[in-house]
């Protein structure tokens, strides 16, 4: 915990308190609102907008803004990032997030963000493959291998899945073999790859900027 000098003496730093507390009398009105955290105060990483909203009715809400991009990771050891990955898909409001390969993934990273965005679940990239056909999404992979296009010069489609590999060993050769594009990152250092959560969150700042940077407030 990081601690504060007072008077010459070193103390612990106390937390700011996140959220907002009890809402004050008289309560605002609709389904939206939960009556419990009206009560109790909303603790939650929710901007202001969603403040004492149920978690239903937020959902329902992003579900009318969501963007027509999708996320896939492999999972195929448990990889620690995918968590992250969905944190910064709720960020960037992606459409949905795909795990490909086992179903169970570390949830930790996500700080509850996966409880705001729809995820689904792939046995293997030629499952995710037959999804992406069925609904007219271009499935793109996301690694630095020979060969790859560079994403700053890359014109991602506007209704795609960007597809990430597992930490350190990247896309699998089956993953590889079923996406339309390989696109790469520029890079400068020594280190042959990036975080994957990293790597992730570029890639959808990209789609962003390319689709959605009007918009921005």
């Amino acid at each position: 915990m990081l601690e504060a000098i007072v008077g010459g003496v070193e103390t612990p730093e106390v937390p700011a308190e996140v959220g907002v507390g009890p809402h004050p009398k008289p309560w605002p009105t609709g389904d939206n609102y939960d009556p419990e955290l009206l009560v109790e105060g909303d603790r939650r990483n929710v901007v202001d907008k969603y403040r004492y909203w149920s978690l239903d009715a937020v959902v329902a809400d992003l579900d009318t803004q969501r963007n027509p991009f999708h996320v896939a990771i492999e999972n195929f050891q448990h990889d620690f990032n995918i968590g992250s990955v969905v944190r910064t898909a709720n960020a960037f409001l992606a459409k949905e997030v795909h795990i490909v390969g086992r179903k169970r993934w570390n949830r930790r990273g996500a700080m509850v963000t996966d409880r705001y965005q729809h995820v689904r679940h792939h046995l293997s990239p030629l499952a995710l493959a037959g999804w992406a056909r069925e609904n007219d999404t271009v499935l793109i992979g996301i690694d630095n291998l020979p060969g790859s296009v560079p994403l700053e010069t890359f014109v991602l489609p506007e209704q795609c899945v960007l597809l990430f590999g597992q930490e350190g060993e990247g896309l699998t050769m089956e993953a590889r073999a079923v996406c339309g594009s390989v696109l790469s990152i520029a890079q400068y250092g020594s280190t042959r790859s990036i975080n994957a959560g990293a790597a992730a969150a570029i890639a959808m700042h990209a789609w962003v900027r390319q689709h959605r940077f009007e918009q921005i407030p």
